[in-house]
């Protein structure tokens, strides 16, 4: 009998936790966002490799976004520069009147590589219809992230 063994990974799983609109300070209120990264379906271009991601994130004020997009890892010896891109449809909740359904979140993570394929980051975020909408308030948010290769 021959037994084959192979490697694949799962994915990526990254947790969050910051304060989102925390430029405004009537509006802004902690949140957790949860991501889901794809390992085996990245795309090369010129700029680097993109990683396809999707995600959702909940305030504690019931506003939230769910999205999709991607991302590129940028790695500088022990540091990883993170920055993507992910429109999604965002829910105002108790919070922020965004002006649309249709958001856009961009966010750049500055990490170190901390082996065992997990990475410990802070990031910045901002949500933004891009005047798609009635208005475009925009919303920035700090956030401290985890994440792991499975």
């Amino acid at each position: 009998m021959l037994l084959v063994t192979t490697h694949a990974n799962a994915g990526e799983f990254s947790a969050s936790v910051g304060n989102f609109d925390s430029s405004d300070k009537f509006k802004k209120t902690s949140m957790i966002d949860l991501t889901y990264g794809f390992t085996e379906k990245n795309i090369d271009t010129s700029i680097g490799q993109i990683k396809p991601m999707v995600g959702v994130f909940l305030a504690e004020n019931k506003a939230g976004m769910i999205y999709a997009g991607g991302k590129i890892d940028y790695k500088l010896g022990m540091f990883i520069i993170t920055p993507s891109f992910t429109p999604g449809f965002y829910s105002e909740g108790d919070g922020k009147d965004m002006g649309n359904v249709l958001e856009f979140k961009s966010q750049l993570n500055i990490g170190l590589d901390l082996e065992n394929n997990s990475i410990l980051s802070l990031g910045f975020s901002h949500v933004s219809n891009g005047n798609l909408g009635d208005k475009n308030p925009g919303a920035d948010t700090f956030l401290f992230n985890f994440s792991k290769q499975f």
